[in-house]
């Protein structure tokens, strides 16, 4: 009853009171999530004159008294009482009746909803009604969840930003590890990241090992050596320079980092990763000093082209060599990690800078990039979506994650649409 009030989606008939008014509703109102009447600021009309105030919606008239309404202050400026039974009045305390309208919601609405949302065994509930929508809604839809998600991911940035002092080139370094993490191990990668400063690990670009050593002591991988790993002289010196650079910098590892590496492919395992973040920081962490300057997305992509040298060149963690190229990320690693840093960077530059120049460079990256290719853009190319670049399938993933998981179904523009056209009302 409260969306079919907050949409107006009741006929367009003459409303008018239990005891005979006529109503037109100027203004439904504000939604309030809190507690107090149902909807704020509402304007209506009864029988020509305006009132302004609260609007209360239950299903009985009675449920006035039985959740307490009668006694709470916050209801006496309630000026219509919202109902689908009219099984009593309600007085104000000074025994004035307050305007009381019946709505009936349409007999299956209530029926549709649940069975679309409440389905724990459809992905997407609304997949077989999609088709039935015109298409200027889904891409206008997407459209939004694509700038809502990429505004998140910025506003996470200038998170990092202003924890660091403004410092753009930690902000990045927080940002770059946590998606290294490739969602598995974002968590940890970005924890790391956050104990271990940035300009501290600058100050010994000539030693890789130096950086290395710091990262995989900080990230706990020193404490969990195999008896062969330990015996390396390689992790031996890791061992000696992270003891060094704890005590001199006075790291604190983080706790409880949990590294997950269980049916992971051996190019995703954080060890390389992590070893991927040292060399950028060796190579004076050029990425994130000269990634708000970047012209286009190539000149972007050329940041995140990292070669590994020595221990790490052929290996995927501690043991003996198994990797075959040198080359720190493959195409597709470094197509997502210009959607999850270069982009979001870019945005959230913008906007503290006031350069919509910047911004709008982020968003050509995005339609640049192919997209993505996980289970959840199938989802919704299954239903005929088109998705052709990575800020479509950047909508798609908030959409899911946002709405369909939850089933927000109500809150979303394709729901919305559905139940619209299904929330047709009896006259009043």
């Amino acid at each position: 009853m409260q969306y079919v009030w907050q949409h107006r989606l009741w006929l367009p008939t003459d409303m008018v009171t239990t005891d005979g008014r006529r109503i037109e509703v100027i203004d439904p109102g504000l939604l309030n999530s809190d507690s107090g009447p149902d909807f704020f600021n509402a304007k209506i009309k009864i029988d020509g004159r305006l009132w302004a105030g609260n609007v209360e919606i239950h299903v009985r008239a009675s449920d006035w008294h039985s959740h307490g309404h009668d006694s709470d202050p916050a209801y006496h400026s309630v000026v219509l009482h919202v109902v689908e039974q009219d099984d009593t009045p309600i007085l104000r305390p000074n025994g004035e009746t307050i305007p009381q309208v019946v709505m009936p919601c349409a007999a299956d609405f209530a029926n549709i909803y649940d069975r679309m949302v409440r389905d724990p065994l459809s992905e997407l509930p609304c997949a077989r009604h999609i088709v039935e929508l015109e298409g200027i809604y889904i891409t206008d839809w997407l459209t939004r969840l694509a700038f809502e998600r990429l505004g998140e991911k910025a506003d996470r940035i200038l998170g990092y930003l202003d924890r660091a002092g403004g410092d753009w080139g930690q902000a990045v370094f927080v940002a770059l590890a946590r998606a290294l993490g490739f969602s598995t191990n974002s968590d940890p990668f970005e924890l790391v990241a956050l104990a271990t400063p940035l300009r501290k690990l600058m100050r010994h670009c000539d030693s890789l090992t130096s950086i290395e050593g710091a990262l995989f002591g900080q990230a706990g991988f020193l404490d969990t050596l195999t008896p062969d790993a330990a015996a390396d002289p390689y992790v031996r010196r890791l061992v000696e320079e992270y003891t060094f650079m704890a005590h001199k910098y006075e790291l604190q590892r983080p706790a409880a980092l949990a590294w997950k590496t269980g049916r992971m492919r051996p190019h995703n395992f954080p060890h390389r990763r992590l070893a991927t973040l040292a060399a950028m920081v060796a190579d004076n962490f050029s990425i994130g000093y000269n990634i708000t300057s970047v012209s286009g997305v190539e000149e972007a992509r050329r940041l995140f082209d990292i070669e590994l040298s020595g221990y790490w060149a052929h290996r995927f963690n501690f043991g003996e060599p198994a990797c075959r190229t040198t080359k720190a990320l493959s195409d597709s690693s470094v197509n997502i990690l210009l959607i999850n840093v270069a982009a979001p960077v870019l945005y959230a530059y913008g906007i503290r800078t006031g350069r919509p120049e910047s911004c709008m460079l982020a968003t050509e990256i995005l339609q640049a990039l192919p997209p993505e290719d996980n289970s959840i853009i199938r989802i919704f190319t299954a239903t005929g979506i088109s998705c052709n670049d990575a800020l479509t399938s950047q909508a798609m993933i908030q959409l899911r994650n946002q709405y369909c998981r939850p089933r927000k179904c109500l809150y979303c523009r394709i729901g919305h649409r559905y139940f619209a056209q299904k929330a047709i009302l009896r006259p009043v």
